[in-house]
């Protein structure tokens, strides 16, 4: 079985990030998507509408996901690639370069963000200032 993983917040659900996991999924059998605490995107100095929990449930409800895990550190990448078992690591291409150190554990892929959507142009259209990004 290929295992694939990502992270993210998930806040403000939308098209970006359906095409983010419908995309990171056919890249494998098994996608595990790792979801931002509220504790950590504090620490990111991010405040995402809806908590936690309710993030990832909304994420366990997405067809493409078959398991949902909390991130809790930065540096917890590395970890959860060992414990899963993971065969690719998935970000979007705007972190492209800043896990390449991963390509020691598994293979690294970046995709290609939907264009015109975003969580954080959503907060900015809605006239939303908290330094929040996806």
């Amino acid at each position: 079985m290929r295992r694939v993983l990502t992270y993210g917040t998930f806040d403000l659900f939308h098209e970006g990030h359906i095409n983010l996991l419908r995309r990171a999924k056919k890249l494998g059998d098994y996608l595990i998507v790792a979801v931002s605490t509220d504790e950590f995107n504090a620490i990111k100095g991010k405040k995402a509408y809806y908590s936690f929990e309710a993030r990832k449930k909304i994420l366990e409800a997405v067809r493409y996901v078959d398991l949902v895990i909390p991130e809790n550190k930065w540096e917890q990448k590395i970890e959860d690639v060992k414990n899963y078992n993971v065969d690719v690591f998935v970000m979007g291409d705007d972190w492209k370069g800043k896990f390449d150190f991963l390509k020691e554990y598994c293979e690294v892929v970046y995709l290609s963000r939907t264009e015109g959507i975003s969580t954080t142009k959503i907060k900015q259209d809605l006239g939303v200032k908290d330094g929040s990004d996806d």
